[in-house]
């Protein structure tokens, strides 16, 4: 099966939540949707002249400042139907992913290694800062906790949190191990 072009349907998301710069865009990445996604700068700019090009988008251009002229673009009519259009077709189930860390793991023979212990203790700082970050995060934008207007989101910042919980809690268990 050919790989889909998911970042299309991310920008049109974003869009149909508000009109947006490509820079805004971008920083999007930085924040919410870099959670589970990730697109760089030379991504995005030509997906949004690509969508564009097909209709799916518009911009306006808005002058900033004495001469700085920037791109705030919006979603279409067509823009909308599409992500509709994704959003309701099935999603195929996400098995495994790229974890260096888990790929070496896989290769360490042995609990004695000498190099187990330094690779564990900086996974287990990472995804604790990690938590710590997105646990933040949930208090900042949900401190009400769960609200109808913008569940997915609060689901997916669950996920997230949760997910890093089980890694940080797997790590302390592996960091056991090794003290046998």
């Amino acid at each position: 099966m050919a790989k889909r072009n998911i970042l299309q349907f991310i920008i049109l998301g974003l869009l149909n939540q508000q009109a947006r710069t490509g820079y805004e865009l971008t920083k999007a990445f930085d924040s919410d949707i870099g959670e589970f996604w990730s697109a760089q700068h030379s991504q995005i700019y030509p997906q949004l002249q690509r969508l564009e090009a097909d209709g799916q988008i518009t911009h306006s251009d808005e002058v900033t400042g004495e001469k700085l002229n920037r791109k705030r673009y919006a979603v279409t009519p067509a823009g909308a139907a599409a992500l509709n259009d994704w959003l309701a077709a099935d999603t195929e189930p996400t098995i495994g992913g790229r974890d260096e860390f888990a790929l070496k793991l896989y290769f360490i023979q042995s609990p004695a290694d000498p190099r187990l212990q330094h690779m564990l203790a900086v996974q287990q700082e990472f995804h604790t800062e990690r938590c710590a970050h997105l646990q933040a995060q949930m208090a900042a934008k949900f401190p009400e906790g769960q609200r109808a207007d913008n569940f997915g989101h609060y689901l997916v910042l669950d996920h997230a949190i949760r997910r890093e919980t089980a890694y940080v809690e797997w790590l302390a268990a592996a960091v056991k191990q090794l003290a046998r």
